[in-house]
């Protein structure tokens, strides 16, 4: 990937912007945007040179749209929205997840529909660029009209106000950083605020990071399961290929189709083709089917949020003269998060049945009548409890997942009297769905640890992807000879499973795995 990231407003990915949030990578915007930013620009120009009344450039907001405001006072209408607005709640924002609202307000602006001046979008490059974290209570947007409160915090540190976070994590006066930093406070005017503040990109920003998250985690979800199927040496006929012809939704067919690369060569599997199995339980038999509908989850969730990041997402939209069309201004919705939280919650919902399918893995590998391996999977059985608590521990994380389950676009509440009387509660679907990510590593982490350890107890190889897996998790969890706590080993495996790493490290050891 390029160390500096080109904004054009039409093919930003999110992995791009991941990378600029987390590794520091600098960006720009291309020419054609920055042409498009002073078109768009103009027209708002002309307007304030003629005698039109436009909502968001000489009116006031929401339901103060019929309020008349003097061209003397358009900036002081522009900074009083974004101190009035600028009014969070909780806990801040992480430096990625401001960095990742940033980037993606940016590229909107580099579409050229939001008439914001030039200025005020190099002002936010160059906070991108310096490593300028505005201090962003997380609390305060209900997914309509734009993520209002977290971007109004964003908004105030462009004109020198607010905090910011600095290298050590501290919460420091705005104007400090900025002297530290060579820059001066942006001045804003006639529709500047309006544009900053009203867009889906905190929305966008925890999608982006669930995502990140997801993508990782789904594909390994799959080696994780085969841990669990070589360990309890289930079958592998379910996955047969003929089976998914006759029933062809693209996600089943895909994993389906990467279990059985996964499997390829496995001793294990070759070793007790010929037991007395009838049928697996659901939670292996069935692994391609459901593991299959949440990763069709995951790809409806990747589309969407493409398209959304490459749009403009603000109001009023300004609109260029062209040979067809004369410059104009149009009020519209763009601002509302409901695309982006219904499909936050149909993946929150989605990566609850993933988890709750490993945590009946578990249960099927650590009951003794089922498995046929030593209760719990203690050395000494009754002296120890063996991995008898991670269990538990995937339960209460699987509990709270369940809670994420919930879907959190089902409450609106109006607003702004009653002229904003339907909001999508975007912003915490989002971010509800980025809890529920990381609640759900950690469930696949007790997986992997019990598969890890039930596998000590076959001496043939499991399949080389299984063997590459069992290895990294040696480096951190030892098998177990006798009760210890492995509270750290799991949190660490969390981290890595959604960090990607270790399926990196696995596919260079095998080859990369169907996506």
């Amino acid at each position: 990937m390029a160390s500096v990231i080109q904004l054009d407003g039409n093919t930003l990915s999110p992995a791009e912007v991941y990378a600029v949030a987390t590794d520091n990578l600098e960006i720009n915007l291309s020419d054609d945007s920055w042409d498009r930013i002073v078109k768009s620009r103009k027209v708002v120009e002309d307007i304030l040179q003629s005698s039109q009344v436009v909502y968001g450039i000489n009116t006031g907001f929401g339901s103060l749209v019929d309020t008349n405001i003097s061209s003397e006072k358009l900036q002081d209408l522009q900074i009083n929205l974004i101190r009035s607005h600028a009014t969070g709640l909780g806990e801040p924002m992480s430096r990625s997840a401001v960095k990742t609202m940033m980037v993606a307000r940016i590229n909107s602006f580099a579409k050229g529909f939001s008439g914001v001046h030039p200025n005020v979008v190099q002002q936010l490059i160059d906070y991108v660029n310096h490593d300028v974290t505005p201090y962003i209570p997380r609390i305060g947007s209900l997914g309509a009209s734009g993520d209002l409160a977290p971007l109004s915090h964003m908004a105030i540190t462009l004109i020198g106000e607010g905090s910011v976070i600095n290298d050590s994590g501290d919460r420091i006066p705005t104007k400090d950083m900025l002297l530290e930093k060579g820059l001066i406070p942006v001045e804003l005017s006639a529709k500047d605020g309006l544009s900053l503040i009203n867009g889906t990109s905190q929305m966008l920003s925890y999608s982006i990071l669930s995502l990140q998250i997801l993508n990782n985690l789904l594909t390994i979800s799959d080696v994780i399961y085969c841990t669990s199927l070589e360990a309890f040496q289930g079958s592998i006929s379910p996955v047969d290929a003929r089976v998914h012809a006759a029933r062809p939704h693209p996600g089943q067919i895909l994993v389906s189709s990467r279990v059985r690369q996964i499997m390829q060569d496995s001793e294990i599997l070759s070793g007790h083709k010929n037991c007395s199995k009838v049928q697996d339980p659901y939670s292996f038999r069935c692994a391609p089917q459901v593991h299959g509908a949440v990763y069709e989850a995951l790809i409806s969730m990747r589309e969407t949020i493409q398209v959304e990041l490459n749009s403009t997402t603000d109001n009023p939209l300004v609109f260029p003269e062209t040979t067809q069309h004369q410059a104009t201004i149009i009020s519209q919705g763009n601002f509302h998060g409901e695309i982006l939280a219904l499909c936050a919650d149909r993946m929150s919902l989605a990566l609850f049945e993933l988890g709750s399918i490993s945590e009946r893995r578990m249960d099927q590998l650590l009951d003794s009548k089922k498995s046929g391996l030593p209760p719990f999977l203690a050395t000494n059985g009754g002296l120890e409890s063996g991995m008898m608590i991670v269990q538990y521990s995937a339960g209460s994380s699987l509990s709270e997942m369940h809670g994420h389950a919930a879907p959190r676009t089902s409450f609106s509440t109006s607003t702004s009297a009653g002229q904003e009387d339907h909001v999508s509660m975007g912003a915490t679907a989002c971010w509800n769905l980025y809890q529920s990510s990381i609640r759900l590593s950690e469930v696949l982490a007790c997986e992997l640890i019990i598969a890890c350890q039930a596998l000590e107890y076959n001496t043939l190889s499991p399949a080389p992807f299984v063997k590459s897996l069992y290895k990294l998790v040696r480096t951190i969890s030892p098998k177990l000879t006798k009760d210890r706590s492995t509270s750290d080993e799991l949190l660490s495996i969390a981290k890595i499973l959604r960090d990607g790493s270790w399926l990196s490290r696995i596919e260079a050891e095998n080859e990369r795995l169907i996506r």
